[in-house]
């Protein structure tokens, strides 16, 4: 890791302590979902539609019923009625609850291919399947309408007779019967584009992508006979799930525990309820806990992948290299119901230009689809994989290195986003400088159909509301809980944070993660807001902690609170020099001071703080097999502080090699008809460890001054660039530029033959 941080005067930030959960881990006593098991639990299976459109007829469940050891079925029709009630869902936007609930189990209208219409609760796990082999349905088929383009044209399926727009972070408005739209823009668009020396308009495409985590969905539910009901699943975020499942099954959220267990890969992709309502329900009507866990399959099938768009751009620039305007067109899939990652592809689109004269029209659009969900920088790699593959070609016809005219157009701090607000402190500049001083950069590049890519992201963490509690005890150890799922290492990097500011080892912080009737309210862990808002908040905490044990520190020196000050873990009392106690031994002195000391926290933090990385990519491109090799691969990202710097290499690398993954291999491959066709992941192609080579890291540090340590947040932003990075590469090594996402071998083949034959 080059460029990695100095301390400045940290104790425990910027170092690199193993993690307090590792040693379970690894050795298999961690407990995931799958892991739990209760006394008389039945096991879940549901009955999925194998039609991408469809009417229900009728649902004939009593051969289901009939089998011996099955407990209880339930279809739509066992849901408690839901109303068009829009929840405000914090940082997520609104969501429609009737919408989530149908998501869930369908009611009328299976919408696409996986979509629930049944389940059942059984003895043992193959029972169960049995029965849902037996529930027999009556389907009208309908059109399905597979990609946006289709479904924005005029006479399209209607998906739904009455929608309601989504609005994910921002509202949309209905546009079309299949589509709503959002429309942002600075400056005179018309004027920009007159003032162009050179005008470029392109069109480009992305397909439907899954976020491959290894675990997959899989929840424990207990309805107990006073209507209360625990859950334990793995999930992003406790809150949201308790608040939703409680729209959904309507019970009061004080009568729902989720407790979040260890989580097996996320994303972005568990942050939504699925299968918690129906496991429920069945708990419901047995009387007994009810475990259902999803197959790969219905993983692929039924939970939330990330958009597949149709974005089409013109740009205009002068001779000089000064972009004058964009006009972007962004169509994002949002799946059977509204609510698709669009205004942060929007967002990422354009944010770290400073463009005078902009115009973005963004269109939601339904499809026949699982409903889309976030994926690790949501909406970020569709929007960059065009936008950055456009500024690429704009830097060639000026006949300007790429890196030099991205220079000439940064944002700084201060200027206007497409959404209205400055752009907040962050040092762009020196994160293109050093990319330019990097040997990467200058490292000749030799062999027959080999070429250099660069593409430049800007990503941002959302703040939002966490808690944290903490607690010392005698010994001098403190207990650390929050309310944030730990997806990363994020539990270590909360003790570290609390470890240095209360000035002790980290080793004597033990942190934990609560579930909802443990702890206050918190936003999930998405965003890239864990290490950053919740440890912000745990900041907070320490230093209320430090506060309430100074003025133990003053009740046994009998002097005033303010006489008290701490460094390092060691109280001195400024009245009587020399007179010192350290943090342990005053926590041994608690109970004859007042008992124990501890506090509980939860706050707000600041949204829309900037990241911004550059990722620089030598490929070699196989011109009979279309076969792109990776050769080198280096990340430049500034994270504001490192606070655990393996863990931010490590964060850095795994979103870096998703990213390539979307960019050379994976899709959704759907038939006419709407059946998913490679929903496994033998035939979804995830990348292995032979398709990349060593990942190298460059850690910058231009500080955060909305945290305590300079945090900024590190996990999503290196999955947006490969794509343009290597595309841009594919198009230094053979003259060839791809539109379309992935760029997989037979696109490349045909692309070189294109060439080769002049279009013919």
């Amino acid at each position: 890791m080059s460029n990695a941080t100095m301390n400045n005067g940290f104790n425990v930030v910027g170092t690199s302590p193993i993690r307090p959960d590792g040693l379970d881990k690894v050795t298999g006593r961690a407990r995931f979902a799958d892991d739990f098991h209760l006394p008389n639990m039945l096991h879940g299976k549901i009955l999925r539609s194998p039609h991408a459109h469809a009417r229900i007829k009728s649902i004939d469940t009593s051969a289901a019923e009939a089998l011996p050891g099955v407990r209880a079925v339930v279809t739509g029709a066992d849901f408690p009625p839901v109303k068009h009630e829009l929840v405000n869902a914090g940082a997520a936007g609104v969501i429609n609850a009737r919408e989530m609930s149908e998501n869930c189990m369908a009611k009328d209208k299976a919408l696409y291919d996986g979509h629930a219409l049944a389940a059942v609760a059984a003895d043992n796990p193959h029972v169960a399947e049995q029965a849902v082999a037996l529930i027999n349905v009556e389907y009208e088929l309908l059109p399905p309408v597979m990609d946006v383009r289709t479904a924005m044209a005029e006479n399209a399926p209607v998906i739904h007779e009455n929608f309601h727009p989504g609005s994910f972070i921002a509202p949309t408005e209905k546009f079309l019967p299949n589509a709503s739209r959002l429309q942002l823009g600075n400056g005179d668009i018309e004027q920009g584009f007159a003032e162009a020396d050179l005008i470029l308009e392109r069109e480009y495409t992305a397909e439907t992508i899954h976020q491959g985590y290894i675990e997959s969905h899989v929840t424990t539910v207990n309805w107990d006979n006073n209507d209360y009901v625990t859950v334990w699943t793995a999930t992003q975020g406790q809150f949201g799930l308790r608040d939703h499942l409680a729209d959904i099954i309507q019970v009061p959220m004080s009568n729902i525990n989720v407790v979040p267990l260890e989580i097996g890969g996320g994303f972005g992709g568990k942050e939504r309820i699925y299968i918690d309502p129906i496991a429920a329900m069945l708990s419901k009507k047995s009387q007994c806990p009810v475990k259902i866990a999803m197959r790969r399959d219905e993983v692929f099938r039924a939970t939330g992948p990330s958009s597949g768009t149709y974005i089409k751009l013109k740009f205009g620039v002068k001779q000089d290299g000064a972009i004058t305007a964009a006009d972007l067109h962004m169509a994002y899939e949002a799946g059977a119901y509204a609510g698709g990652p669009l205004f942060l592809g929007i967002l990422s689109a354009t944010s770290r230009y400073n463009i005078p004269n902009i115009h973005i029209d963004g269109f939601d659009v339904i499809v026949n689809k699982p409903t889309m969900r976030p994926y690790r920088a949501p909406g970020a790699p569709q929007a960059l994989f065009a936008v950055e593959q456009m500024i690429d070609e704009l830097a060639h016809e000026l006949e300007m290195e790429p890196i030099d005219f991205r220079m000439q157009n940064l944002a700084r701090t201060g200027d206007r986003l497409v959404p209205g607000f400055p752009l907040a402190p962050i040092d762009t500049e020196n994160l293109m400088e050093t990319v330019k001083a990097h040997p990467h950069y200058h490292s000749p590049l030799e062999g027959l159909n080999r070429g250099r890519g660069l593409a430049y992201s800007m990503w941002f963490n959302i703040g939002e509301l966490s808690s944290a509690r903490m607690q010392v005890n005698p010994d001098g150890s403190v207990t650390l809980a929050t309310a944030s799922p730990d997806l990363s290492g994020t539990r270590i990097s909360l003790a570290m944070q609390a470890a240095e500011m209360l000035g002790i080892d980290v080793e004597q912080v033990s942190p934990s993660v609560s579930d909802t009737q443990s702890i206050g309210f918190s936003v999930p862990s998405v965003g890239s807001r864990t290490t950053y808002s919740t440890g912000a908040i745990v900041c907070e905490v320490a230093q209320e902690i430090l506060k309430q044990m100074g003025e133990r520190a003053a009740l046994l020196w009998e002097t005033d609170a303010d006489q008290v000050t701490i460094e390092r873990g060691v109280f001195s009392n400024k009245a009587e020099p020399g007179q010192s106690i350290t943090f342990n031994e005053l926590a041994a002195r608690m109970f004859e001071t007042g008992g124990p000391i501890s506090y509980h926290k939860t706050g707000n933090t600041q949204s829309f703080i900037p990241g911004v990385a550059a990722h620089l990519v030598d490929v070699e491109v196989d011109p009979d097999t279309g076969k792109v090799d990776i050769l080198r691969y280096t990340i430049f990202q500034d994270v504001g502080k490192a606070v655990h710097p393996d863990y931010v290499e490590g964060q850095m690398q795994g979103a870096a090699v998703q990213g390539i993954g979307m960019a050379l291999n994976e899709e959704y491959f759907y038939d006419e008809a709407g059946h998913l066709k490679n929903a496994s992941l033998l035939d979804y192609r995830l990348p292995t460890s032979l398709d990349v080579p060593m990942l190298e890291t460059v850690v910058l540090e231009s500080p955060n001054p909305a945290h305590p340590f300079g945090v900024r947040g590190c996990g999503e932003i290196s999955i947006a660039p490969p794509p343009a990075a290597i595309g841009n590469a594919i198009h230094d090594a053979v003259g060839i530029r791809l539109y379309s996402m992935p760029m997989a071998p037979h696109k490349v083949c045909a692309a070189i033959r294109e060439r080769a034959t002049g279009g013919r």
